[in-house]
């Protein structure tokens, strides 16, 4: 008994005429005759299981045992195994003998077979997915669509909050913050904090030109150097950003009571342990550190 609800063995003639005859008026079902005895059939039967899963119902597949459904091989004159017959409105339809390779069974199948409907994924994960490629209107409309169904999602009230923080919205962003409940999400909440912080200040800090300007004048300008670093993180290019933090914590770890060092803290929450900049930079600091 397969574990699929697509596939299934065969047990008698009763068996064939609902599974087989009756099911293929709504669905094509792709009939696998075979034996214990048969090597081929053993190689061929995985194949026609993961071509049968990759359609998603809109393939089923039915297991004739050649050695005891003898009157089904007889009333269809299977001769030679394997054998594997397309049904369609009660009647075969298309097939093929002996083992074939995945691509000319799909061959075979495309004229007879719908393409499955796509998978749904996550709309969560999907609105991050948007959010990180920087689809803000896209990602907002997914996460108002998981707002409406529940108005407390806290990773749904924490990524839609970004998205307004990076249109400029930090009022109304920093109040759906507010409405985070609980410490399921405690990491990704200090970041989109962070995000809004940063966001905030280099309102009030001189152009990123300007400081860039001081630094060729001057390339131990401690502040300039956290100024711009905080002007890249505005801007979302964090790699840059935490280069220039991690050099000034080098040369200057006391720099504004270690704001360096704090800041490189609130960017790791910003991005999230499994970022591949963290791993780096959180090594590198380490190593900075010890």
């Amino acid at each position: 008994m397969s574990a699929s609800p697509y596939i299934f063995d065969i047990a008698g003639t009763a068996s064939f005429e609902q599974l087989v005859i009756e099911n293929s008026f709504h669905k094509p079902v792709l009939v696998d005759f075979w034996a214990e005895w048969c090597a081929p059939c053993k190689a061929l039967m995985p194949l026609l299981a993961k071509i049968t899963e990759d359609y998603r119902g809109e393939l089923l597949l039915a297991k004739v045992n050649c050695d005891i459904e003898q009157d089904i091989v007889a009333r269809f004159g299977i001769r030679s195994l394997p054998t594997v017959v397309l049904f369609k409105n009660g009647q075969p339809v298309d097939g093929f003998t002996g083992a074939q390779p995945e691509s000319a069974i799909r061959t075979l199948l495309k004229p007879h077979v719908a393409d499955p409907a796509p998978e749904v994924g996550d709309p969560l994960e999907s609105a991050q997915e948007l959010f990180s490629n920087g689809h803000l209107a896209e990602a907002e409309v997914l996460l108002k669509s998981i707002l409406s169904e529940n108005n407390q999602h806290a990773a749904a009230l924490i990524l839609y909050a970004r998205c307004l923080a990076e249109r400029g919205e930090l009022g109304e962003a920093e109040t759906l913050l507010n409405a985070v409940k609980g410490d399921e999400h405690k990491q990704a909440l200090a970041g989109a904090r962070a995000q809004l912080t940063f966001l905030r200040q280099v309102a009030e800090l001189p152009e990123a030109a300007l400081l860039k300007s001081r630094l060729a004048q001057n390339a131990e300008d401690d502040e300039a150097a956290y100024q711009l670093a905080i002007h890249h993180l505005a801007r979302q290019q964090y790699e840059p950003a935490l280069e220039a933090l991690l050099r000034l914590f080098v040369r200057n770890r006391s720099y504004a009571d270690g704001l360096p060092h704090k800041t490189l803290l609130q960017v790791f929450d910003l991005l999230g342990t499994g970022h591949p900049l963290v791993t780096q930079y959180r090594r590198r600091l380490y190593q900075a550190i010890y």
